[in-house]
Parts: structure tokens; sequence; C-alpha cells
């Protein structure tokens, strides 16, 4: 009885289960797989520092982009009164000349030598004063102007003032953020980049695009509840068991991620610790 017992435990120590699962498993597709999903956890874990800096970097864009909106507008209304001035400038001139040809005119008028020629210089007068007081207008409508831009401008500075500060704020925040996730950051970004060199381009080009293409950044996924991890769809049982042999980079036919099977999840969190 002793020497039954003996063989049937020689038996089972000579063709484990495993040692014969282990036999079926293509190694270089397995490495790749284990790379791609190494490569995933590490990208998966830069988007969660991304995250944790929220949206302060769009933030900030779009605060330095209302500042220089702001400063272009302050410099057009000042462009505005410039020009407003040297309007106001020339009629001021023409208003000194206008005078002086009335001045004039009124020194002829003590010299005609009759109404007709009287009546003449006197329209001329009488124009001139007209143009006087189309100049003076203009003037007054010019300084109107200038004090309704100044509002404007006065307003525009104070905003910018205000916005300055914000953006001070914000980049403070964004900075006091970096400085705490840099670190990982930097040694996620080497171990990310050191992954790729162990996948072949094409391989890196499709998990690249499905990346981006994803709204969660997921392009490399466990079978989770008989489902993509990704998208949720069921997988059918045979197309899990095919995913397990690790012989073949199987996507899902539903969004095209990349499946794994959790004993690539263990062996590329074995890697990571590495």
């Amino acid at each position: 009885m002793a020497k039954k017992v003996t063989s049937k435990t020689e038996t089972k120590q000579e063709n484990p289960v495993p040692e014969i699962v282990r036999q079926d498993v293509d190694i270089v597709v397995e490495k790749r797989l284990v790379a791609l999903y190494t490569l995933q956890s590490v990208d998966s874990e830069i988007d969660k520092i991304q995250i944790i800096r929220g949206e302060l970097p769009q933030a900030i864009q779009d605060l330095e982009d209302e500042i220089a909106g702001l400063e272009t507008r302050i410099q057009n209304f000042k462009n505005d009164i410039d020009e407003t001035n040297h309007r106001m400038a020339t009629e001021k001139n023409e208003i000194a000349e206008h005078s002086e040809m009335i001045k004039k005119y009124q020194k002829q008028q003590d010299n005609v030598r009759n109404n007709r020629e009287f009546e003449a210089i006197n329209k001329e007068i009488e124009y001139k004063d007209l143009q006087i007081q189309l100049c003076e207008r203009h003037l007054k409508e010019a300084t109107a102007h200038i004090k309704e831009i100044q509002q404007h401008i006065e307003a525009a500075e104070q905003l910018l003032e205000n916005r300055h500060k914000d953006l001070d704020a914000k980049k403070e925040e964004l900075d006091d953020i970096i400085k705490e996730t840099e670190k990982d950051e930097n040694r996620l970004r080497a171990k990310s980049a050191e992954q790729e060199q162990f996948i072949e381009p094409r391989y890196l080009t499709a998990y690249k695009r499905i990346r981006n293409a994803a709204r969660n950044g997921l392009a490399v996924v466990t079978i989770d509840r008989d489902a993509c991890g990704g998208c949720f769809s069921k997988i059918p049982p045979q197309r899990q068991t095919e995913i397990k042999m690790h012989k073949k980079v199987i996507v899902c036919e539903h969004c095209g991620r990349i499946l794994v099977d959790d004993n690539i999840a263990d062996l590329a969190k074995e890697n990571l610790k590495k």
C-alpha cells in the first residue's frame, strides 16, 4: 500500500498542471503584454498627477490670454486718445486761422468803397465764424470722447490689475502642486520611457492611438467579471481562454483596447517594483 501511494505522488509531481499551461505560453508575447500593461500603469499614474493639478494650467492660459487682450485694448484706447488729441490740435489751429482771417476782414471793412464790398466781406466773416463754431463743436465732441475713453481705460486697468492678481495666485497654486508631485512625475516619466523601449514601434503606435482616443486614457485593460475593463462589454469564454494563453495580442472587439489577464497584471506589478 505504501508503494502505491508513493507512485501516485510521483506521478503528480512529474505532470503538474501549471507546467503544462506554461508550455503553451509564448514568452515573447507575454513580455510584450507585460511591458504594455506596465506602460499603461505608469501612464495612468501620470494621469492621476495631471488630475490633481486639475484645470489650473488651462485657467492660467485663459488668464494670460485675457491679460494680453486687455493690454491690447488699453493700448488701442490710448492710441485713440492720441489721434483725438491730434485732431483737436488741428481744430484749434483752424480756429486760430479763422480768427485771424476775421480780424483781417474786419480791417478791410473799414476801407470799403461801397455797400456791395461791405456785404461781401461781411459774408466771409460770417462764414469764418461758422467754421469756428463747427471747430468748437468738434472740440467739444472730442473732449467728451476722450473723457469716455479715459473711463474705459480706468475700468480696463482695474480689471487688468485684478487679472494679474488672479494669475499670480493660480501660478503660485500650480507651483505648489508641481513641487509636491514633480519628483514622482519625473520618476514615472522615466519609467514610461524605459518601458517604451521594450515595445515594438507598431504596438507602441497602436497603444498611443488607443490611449489618445479613450476618455479615461486606458489602452490596456484586464478582464473584469468576464467583461472588458474599458468598455465593460462581455467577452466570450473562448476569447478569455485565448487571452490567458498569451500567444498573441488580443483587442476588445467593441472598443479596440488591448486585453490582458490577471497574470499579466501581476507580472506588471512585479515589474514596477524593480
